[in-house]
């Protein structure tokens, strides 16, 4: 019996007429461990991002353009359709429902994969039918299901966090608007928040730094629900003098649900919750025993909107982790060209496997922030292309090679894309580059006064590719964390509107890009932190400071298109990346980087 005649039978049992298979896990983890990896089970796609839909007679997948070359190719046999999302005449998920049941007909979902606001948007949408609540059937109709995986946590010094966790609560109580003294119980689900405010990180989610928890956040201090296995005595010590107090993972739910937490708060001391990033699960636990519930209303929630923040000492280990990557890039890149110059066979995954040995030499680096991308010729056009679990593409002339990756280091995260030109490129080629590192330099060069949301600034990115003729459907630009997620909110550059105004301390990336598809792709990433640049009579004015140190292939730039401004800044940058990597290098490639920096006429 195949995985969906499976699934269907345990609807049947359960009296459903359909199911909704989101990705993700109990705390609204990027990346997850393969225990919650039921989406991909059930369907086969692999994507981060995507959701699953069964009933009795049909089953599909939704999937955003980013993966539906993937999609396509993964849902072959699987008995599921694509339905790509944002394309015309493609329906939604209630749209499609509605189409194919009967009024009341009723759905089933998982409540801990679902937030409070994703379950009453979806609960609306998909009337008349009726949305039910299901604990993981997955636990029924997966056989040898992967188990949860704990592994060690560790303590990130002052000297890095910058901040204490007494002090990062202070923060957090000033900004929910809790005066001294009133009393709170906030309640946290999200992994990268919790051990930014605990000063912690952890080995279990791949490319994320962290450890599966949950916080419950008083004006004295936090209550951390972590595998206790995973915390050693030294740092135990030291987090309860934080005012931290460490109870077992699996006692989380007892303590929310039960008697505890009634009893400590008195029955009247309201819980908070941030509805976006609370699960439905835990937010029924919580007012099933008659805890008044307040909702924060602050865009990403309170801990997510102060650490997007970076402090000083963060916004260091910032430009200190850039040009250790600088180095390993300048290092990766000089082996490309020299294993293509003697005819030695260069493949998508050797690349990819350079630059992980070349960072590796550094003792602070601890692993990549994300699936590495390195895109040959037309797999360059999927601008979330993976190599990993294919057959090795071989590099070769005459087109694009764009290359994704980050790293995790101690003191910093980095994300950087470059696209290199290899052999002859096209005229169109050409354009299509300039104009992307055109958007790319025009929104690095901006100054903004505050307020300014992400939405008001992508036009600078977009609008020298839109001049182009061309358009690409992802954001410009996501949060990046400190040693924690590399896509990060609340704040993003993008088309879409967010409520999320820009503020010192920001970082975010800065990546358009233009997509042909089954030719090439180009896209060009920097870091980019958000500082003050002045403050006089009109007000508050920001800028960006890029932290990025990687060279930019000018060989192919369009210079009377790139124009003269753009022109004066991309050599004052290079200036900068040669100052900053030159100390770490050898002679060799001091020479090498000097050519890739030199002035551009």
């Amino acid at each position: 019996m195949g995985k969906l005649e499976i699934f269907r039978a345990w609807m049947r049992e359960e009296g459903l007429d359909g199911f909704i298979v989101p990705s993700g896990d109990n705390h609204f983890n990027e990346y997850t461990q393969t225990h919650f990896a039921c989406r991909a089970w059930i369907s086969g796609f692999t994507g981060s991002a995507g959701t699953a839909v069964i009933t009795e007679t049909g089953a599909a997948l939704w999937a955003d353009s980013r993966y539906f070359v993937q999609a396509a190719e993964q849902l072959q046999g699987s008995g599921m359709e694509l339905m790509k999302i944002k394309v015309p005449g493609v329906p939604s998920i209630a749209e499609w429902l509605k189409s194919s049941l009967a009024a009341g007909a009723k759905i089933g979902m998982d409540p801990a994969l679902f937030s409070v606001s994703e379950y009453n948007m979806l609960k609306a949408d998909i009337s008349p039918l009726t949305l039910i609540a299901r604990n993981d059937p997955f636990d029924r109709v997966w056989d040898e299901r992967p188990p949860v995986e704990f592994k060690k946590i560790r303590m990130v010094p002052l000297d890095i966090s910058g901040m204490g966790t007494k002090d990062k609560l202070e923060l957090i109580k000033r900004r929910v608007g809790i005066e001294t003294g009133k009393k709170f119980r906030y309640i946290l689900s999200t992994c990268d928040d919790i051990m930014w405010l605990c000063n912690i990180r952890g080995e279990d989610i791949a490319y994320n730094p962290v450890a599966l928890s949950f916080a419950v956040i008083t004006e004295e201090g936090v209550t951390l629900f972590v595998k206790t296995d995973s915390v050693g005595a030294k740092l135990m010590k030291e987090l309860n003098r934080e005012g931290i107090t460490v109870k077992d993972y699996c006692e989380f739910e007892n303590y929310i649900g039960g008697h505890d937490c009634v009893e400590e708060s008195g029955g009247e001391i309201p819980i908070v919750v941030y509805p976006a990033k609370t699960s439905l699960k835990v937010f029924n636990m919580a007012t099933g025993n008659g805890v008044p519930i307040v909702y924060d209303n602050i865009p990403g929630g309170v801990v997510a909107f102060v650490k997007a923040a970076k402090n000083a000492v963060e916004a260091e280990g910032f430009r200190r982790a850039m040009v250790m990557d600088g180095v390993a890039w300048v290092k990766s890149w000089m082996f490309l060209e020299k294993e293509l110059e003697a005819g030695n066979v260069v493949t998508e995954n050797s690349v990819a496997e350079s630059l992980i040995k070349f960072r590796s030499e550094y003792d602070d680096y601890i692993g990549e922030s994300f699936t590495p991308i390195v895109a040959y010729g037309k797999n360059a056009a999927l601008p979330h292309y993976s190599s990993k679990g294919k057959d090795d593409v071989e590099v070769l002339r005459d087109n694009y090679l764009l290359i994704d990756t980050g790293a995790q280091y101690i003191y910093g995260t980095t994300d950087t894309t470059r696209t290199i030109a290899l052999g002859n490129i096209t005229l169109e080629q050409k354009r299509d580059y300039t104009a992307v590192l055109k958007g790319m330099i025009d929104l690095s060069s901006a100054v903004f006064p505050k307020g300014t949301k992400g939405s008001a600034l992508d036009m600078l990115a977009r609008g020298p590719v839109c001049s182009a003729g061309r358009l690409y459907l992802h954001g410009t630009g996501h949060g990046v964390g400190h040693n924690l997620c590399v896509h990060e909110g609340p704040q993003s550059i993008r088309m879409e509107d967010n409520p999320v105004e820009f503020m010192p301390g920001m970082v975010t990336s800065n990546e358009p890009g233009i997509y042909i598809e089954g030719r090439y792709g180009v896209r060009i990433e920097n870091i980019i932190l958000c500082v003050l640049s002045e403050i006089n009579d009109f007000g508050e004015f920001y800028r960006f400071e890029t932290l990025t140190q990687v060279p930019i292939d000018k060989s192919i730039i369009d210079t009377e298109l790139l124009g003269s401004s753009s022109l004066k800044r991309l050599n004052e940058y290079h200036s900068e990346v040669y100052r900053k990597l030159s100390p770490f290098l050898n002679d060799e490639e001091k020479a090498w980087l000097s050519e890739k920096c030199s002035e551009l006429r």
